[in-house]
Order: structure tokens, then sequence, then C-alpha cells
């Protein structure tokens, strides 16, 4: 019974997740030992595909998800390591319940819309932290967002607090470009390095 429910709580992470490294589920499921998160992957290879990229990733197969009711079909892709690198993020803050994945921010003033679609966003109560992943795209992409993020800020769609910001990145510079573009703003940026090879 009890690795039955492991077993659906991994497929369920992997629903909401969509990809997840095995040191990831490692963390998440407290599955202790390297060789335990192995083995119990392992049982669960009829559920799940598995992208070998120097760690293993899974993703639900057909029948993954139908066991958790999910419809989203997902492949092998270039984007895999933009869902990753979020995922860490995820992991580095405390795995907060109230995290969602990509959801629009609106303001509307008068007939001008204004939208802006997070990584993630993470709200308790009055507090928001808008999570962005900086993989493959230019800076000006990112600073055009941050932009229309300050615009977010000004019209109130925070509300009265100003949301902290938290970025994932590759490089140094990237991560000096970022804190540069965020200048006035609450931001944290973490490297992928913080995070590479850990479970490899």
């Amino acid at each position: 019974m009890r690795k039955l429910q492991r077993q659906e709580a991994i497929l369920l992470s992997l629903k909401k997740f969509d990809y997840l490294t095995r040191w990831q589920i490692q963390q998440i499921h407290n599955l202790k030992s390297d060789r335990n998160a192995q083995r119990i992957m392992k049982e669960m290879e009829e559920y799940v595909h598995v992208l070998k990229e120097g760690e293993n990733i899974y993703y639900l197969n057909a029948k993954g998800r139908e066991t958790v009711s999910s419809e989203k079909v997902r492949k092998k892709t270039t984007t895999v390591e933009h869902y990753i690198m979020r995922n860490y993020l995820y992991i580095a803050l405390g795995y907060p319940f109230e995290w969602k994945n990509e959801v629009e921010i609106i303001s509307i003033k008068q007939k001008d819309k204004l939208r802006c679609r997070p990584d993630a966003l993470i709200q308790k109560g009055s507090d928001y932290t808008v999570i962005e992943v900086d993989n493959m795209q230019k800076m000006n992409e990112n600073q055009n967002k941050i932009d229309k993020y300050r615009q977010l800020i000004l019209r109130g769609a925070f509300g009265l607090v100003s949301p902290k910001f938290v970025w994932i990145t590759r490089t140094d510079y990237r991560k000096k470009e970022l804190l540069k573009a965020c200048e006035g703003l609450k931001v944290e940026v973490y490297l992928l390095s913080d995070f590479k090879g850990k479970g490899r």
C-alpha cells in the first residue's frame, strides 16, 4: 500500500512539473540514497519515459498519464532543460505549496491590456514571488519581460507589495546582466551550476 502511494505521489509530481531528473524526484519525495531512488524509478518504468541526459530525466508515458488523469502529452524536446532549471528553483525555495506554473498576470487599464506569463508564480497572501528561467533566450527578451513587470507593478497588478523575482541562469555574465536589468526590484539570481551535477 505504501509503495503504491509513493508511486502515485511521484506520478502526480511528474504531472505537475512535466519533466524531473532522478535527483529532483529523490529530493521532492525524500527517497534517501541514490541507490534507493534508482530502484524505485526502475519499478515505475511502465508509467514513465526516460531521457538519458547525464542523469535520467523522467516524464509520463500513456499509462502514467492515464493513472493520474493527465491530458498533457510530453515528448523528448529541446526545451526539457528549461523545465529542469525551473524545478531546481522549486527545490531551492523549499517546495512551496503555493507554486503554480505559467500563471498569466493581466492588468486592464481602460482599453489597454497588459499581460505577462512568468515561468511560475508563488502567492502567499499579498506576497508574490515571480519565477523566471533564463535558458536560451536573448537578453533583450528578458529585458522586455522585466519592463513589463515594472509596468504591472505600477498598475497595482501585484497589490500594494512589490513582488520578489527569482531567476535561474547559466553564466556569471548573464547573472550580472539580469541583476542590472532588475535594479530597484527585489531580486535573487541562481546559477544552474549551483545545482547541476547533483545526483549525476
